[in-house]
């Protein structure tokens, strides 16, 4: 639990009861840590702090009093999914495919979302150039898995651990273009990507982006979904309009419900088919405050999951 912004500890809390109509009370099988209960953990994320005290975690599965399984993303405060039992509104729990096991359905979540919601915001048409930036990411792994089931031309996977890189690719068929120190030059990302991108894929911004932009092909399309690598960027006029360059956000936290819905029915189907794969690493509850910082920290090559 967390009594203070920060790091959350393991402690007794008080169980979880509904407090309105269509709130239920669901036993928590699968939860992921992301960096979005970091953020919010820490008091950084903009929809500001938590209650103190409360029970951190956004996402995960539970089972409710009838058997059957489903994913959530909005447990009531302060109510958290890091913990054996959580309260949810019924109506924003999403059913899970009983071709996906807990622990993928759960880690997919918030970050498949994501990327799902970013593809679509992007219009990805079949045989277009697509840019991941982040690619090792949760969120890049998933986006360029996507995008070639999608039917995405050639899918360009950049970031900076080179060797989980070539793993990707390995994996998945992308091409991999490593991040150095500094962002490599616009002309670096274009060869990876045989021409010019049409859709970029970013949930780093920073100097990563603004190179990518410099590949971009005429009328791209760029979804910033985080800023991993810098919260600003100096961004000349030109190179927008010299290619007609179309930036859009998103942000989870905003998205509508039925976006929300559909997004992660999407990325179940695509995972159930074995189109997309999630690595993850099992972590027990009473072990959480490790894992946590161990996230903080970077020391986390795949996601982690909480299993009660």
């Amino acid at each position: 639990m967390l009594t203070e912004l920060g790091v959350p500890s393991l402690g007794a809390f008080a169980e979880p009861a509904p407090s309105a109509a269509g709130q239920e009370v669901v036993e928590v099988v699968a939860a992921g840590i992301n960096h979005l209960d970091l953020a919010k953990a820490a008091g950084t994320f903009y929809t500001g702090p938590p209650p103190l005290p409360s029970v951190p975690g956004s996402d995960g599965v539970g089972r409710r009093a009838d058997g059957s399984r489903v994913y959530f993303d909005a447990p009531v405060a302060p109510f958290g999914s890091l913990a054996e039992r959580t309260l949810v509104a019924a109506e924003t729990m999403l059913p899970i495919p009983d071709a996906v096991g807990d622990e993928a359905a759960a880690v997919a979540g918030n970050a498949g979302i994501a990327a799902m919601t970013a593809l679509d915001r992007a219009r990805l048409s079949a045989g277009e150039r697509v840019l991941v930036l982040g690619a090792t990411g949760s969120v890049g792994r998933i986006a360029g898995q996507a995008a070639i089931a999608m039917g995405a031309g050639r899918v360009v996977a950049a970031g900076r651990d080179r060797t989980r890189l070539e793993a990707l690719a390995a994996r998945t068929g992308c091409a991999v273009a490593p991040l150095g120190e500094a962002a490599p030059m616009a002309a670096e990302l274009e060869a990876a990507a045989d021409g010019p991108v049409d859709v970029i894929v970013d949930p780093v911004w920073g100097e990563p982006a603004l190179a990518a932009m410099g590949a971009a092909a005429q009328r791209a399309r760029l979804v910033q979904l985080g800023q991993r690598a810098g919260a600003t960027i100096e961004l000349p006029a030109a190179l927008l309009r010299s290619r007609r360059l179309e930036l859009i956000g998103v942000s989870g936290a905003l998205e509508s419900h039925a976006d929300r819905a559909a997004a992660y029915a999407g990325l179940m189907e695509l995972i159930a088919a074995g189109k997309v794969t999630v690595d993850f690493e099992r972590v027990p509850l009473d072990a959480v405050e490790d894992a946590w910082r161990r996230q903080v920290a970077g020391a986390v090559g795949t996601k982690l999951v909480v299993t009660p």
